[in-house]
């Protein structure tokens, strides 16, 4: 399922290597949202409901938002998990992902 439906009109750079999760997460207003929706969001993007998202849920991202939008690139993949992997298990727990949309 798409996310495109809850975030219209976003104008952004989707370029390969363009890929900034804080702007990202600004312009389609995850930052703004309630932790309800937020987790409600990261239930969407945890396409496989193992309760993370690893490395190749992080790498269609993109997909979720936009049907036909471009895969993350291997580094932009590899940031956006550093950035929010602040245990070190190697994916994104819920509440991570809601520090991550609140940052």
């Amino acid at each position: 399922m798409a996310l495109m439906s809850m975030f219209w009109s976003i104008s952004l750079d989707l370029s390969a290597g363009s890929f900034d999760y804080k702007i990202f997460f600004s312009k389609v207003g995850l930052s703004g949202k309630t932790p309800e929706q937020v987790k409600k969001v990261f239930s969407i993007l945890d396409q496989d409901k193992s309760g993370f998202l690893e490395e190749d849920e992080l790498q269609n991202f993109l997909q979720n938002f936009a049907p036909g939008a471009r895969t993350l690139t291997p580094d932009e993949t590899k940031i956006f998990l550093t950035a929010g992997d602040s245990d070190g298990d190697g994916k994104i727990g819920v509440d991570e992902f809601q520090s991550m949309a609140k940052s």
